[in-house]
């Protein structure tokens, strides 16, 4: 399989999977840090689609870790296909609260 910038197991893999994390726990921070944020639906689906979020880049960016410190290959095309579907349940989740604005 060819590398690409940004796949999983790599340095720059690693560092957009941080990036999604902080980004994601600033959005959660903003988000709550709003006076009387719980009482909008669309707020509370955002924080909940927003922690998977961060939990899902979080898993990921440690994954990377292991592997960079290992040395091991993730170019593996089951577990590429795996982080390409977790990815995409995560942006289908981020996309669904919008409706309801």
């Amino acid at each position: 399989m060819k590398v690409f910038i940004g796949s999983p197991g790599t340095v720059s893999g690693l560092m957009l999977r941080i990036y999604q994390c902080a980004f994601a726990a600033a959005s959660i921070a903003v988000m709550v840090s709003a006076s009387d944020f719980s009482s909008y639906t669309a707020f509370c689906y955002l924080i909940a689609s927003m922690g998977l979020q961060l939990l899902w880049s979080f898993g990921l960016a440690c994954l990377d870790v292991y592997a960079l410190r290992r040395k091991r290959d993730l170019q593996n095309p089951v577990l590429v296909s795996l982080f390409v579907v977790g990815d995409w349940v995560c942006s289908f989740s981020l996309r669904t609260p919008s409706k309801l604005l």
